[in-house]
């Protein structure tokens, strides 16, 4: 993303807690740690809009998922209220319904169903996502990132995969979003034959993926026998042993 806006924003401002250099004049580069709210407001102000990826991507202990991506994000939509900035993008995952059973074609209006505590911190953001929408304005649009990969390399992928040129159109569309969008959660994967999930309706994100997983399954071991429908859609992260090294005894 930073390479494709860098030829389309006018100013790109980027902000990492590591340090970053600028690649290109209209580059506006802030080491900011997420959970600082201060340097946060500050380095934000003047966006017109802002694609918030930062936090923790993975299983962790949940003080630390919640430090991470609930706070970081309420830093960043406070951020945004604050500085009056018009919309924010907001990674999330398809995390938030792995107990679905594969055989379920999920749409973002049912019920949550997390595989583990880092689907639970990204409910809570989905939902300070929507509390920042309804109770001041803002829009704000929740991405439910599929597995991002340069190629599907496991079973899973199959269904999951969103490939990186569809990953930049499902992000471009949902800056460019009408502002009369107060509100969505959509499913970011390619146009996988045996994906999980319901893709986007044009109205709300105007944006159709091309790639298809299935282009990539006969390098896949065991891509050619039979799917249990029931198995949770999540895999290996649903099982009790993924989130029971992160629980404190």
């Amino acid at each position: 993303m930073r390479e494709r806006l860098q030829h389309e924003a006018e100013r790109l401002i980027l902000l990492d807690r590591v340090p970053l250099r600028p690649e290109a004049e209209n580059e506006d580069v802030h080491t900011v740690d997420l959970r600082d709210a201060v340097a946060v407001e500050r380095a934000l102000s003047g966006a017109d809009s802002v694609l918030h990826l930062g936090g923790v991507p993975d299983e962790a202990p949940l003080g630390v998922l919640l430090e991470a991506n609930v706070l970081g994000t309420h830093n960043v939509l406070e951020a945004a209220r604050r500085t009056e900035i018009g919309r924010v993008v907001v990674a999330s995952s398809n995390r938030v319904t792995g107990f679905y059973p594969a055989a379920h074609l999920t749409g973002p209006r049912e019920a949550v169903r997390p595989d583990g505590l880092y689907g639970v911190s990204k409910a809570a953001v989905e939902a300070l996502g929507q509390l920042y929408a309804d109770k001041f304005g803002l829009s704000v649009i929740c991405l439910r990132i599929g597995s991002f990969e340069q190629v599907p390399t496991e079973l899973r992928h199959l269904a999951t995969w969103l490939s990186p040129h569809d990953a930049v159109g499902y992000f471009r569309a949902a800056l460019t979003a009408p502002p009369s969008t107060r509100f969505a959660t959509a499913y970011a994967v390619s146009a996988n034959t045996r994906r999980f999930w319901r893709l986007p309706d044009r109205e709300v994100l105007d944006y159709t993926p091309v790639d298809d997983a299935e282009l990539h399954a006969g390098t896949i071991p065991g891509a050619d026998l039979p799917a249990d429908p029931t198995a949770p859609q999540a895999g290996a992260y649903a099982s009790p042993e993924f989130t029971l090294e992160h629980l404190h005894r």
